[in-house]
């Protein structure tokens, strides 16, 4: 679909406290979510333009639950590059192969 954007690979967050009077919609849940209130910031891939404010307790049940996964809890589940040593094999394989 044109304009929406990708589902997140991980997440970014911190805490934060606002002395703003402004008022938020949590992601999570749904619910209203004063700026006063302690609550955390939410990154989708670190990215902060899109930056997005949720419960505390939101983010520790989606977390806990596998929903949020951090950049280094992503990277574990990449497949890795292969190593110089396979790369110098599979170089002198198809130079054989030729």
């Amino acid at each position: 679909m044109l304009g929406r954007m990708a589902e997140p690979r991980w997440w970014h967050f911190r805490r934060a406290q606002n002395l703003k009077p402004a008022t938020y919609r949590c992601p999570l849940c749904g619910r209203q979510l004063p700026a006063l209130s302690e609550h955390m910031l939410l990154f989708p891939e670190g990215d902060r333009t899109r930056r997005r404010h949720a419960h505390t307790e939101c983010v520790m049940k989606a977390r806990k639950a596998g929903r949020l996964p951090t950049r280094e809890e992503w990277l574990k589940t990449q497949p890795r590059p292969p190593s110089v040593w396979q790369r110098v094999m599979a170089r002198v394989k198809r130079r054989d192969s030729a």
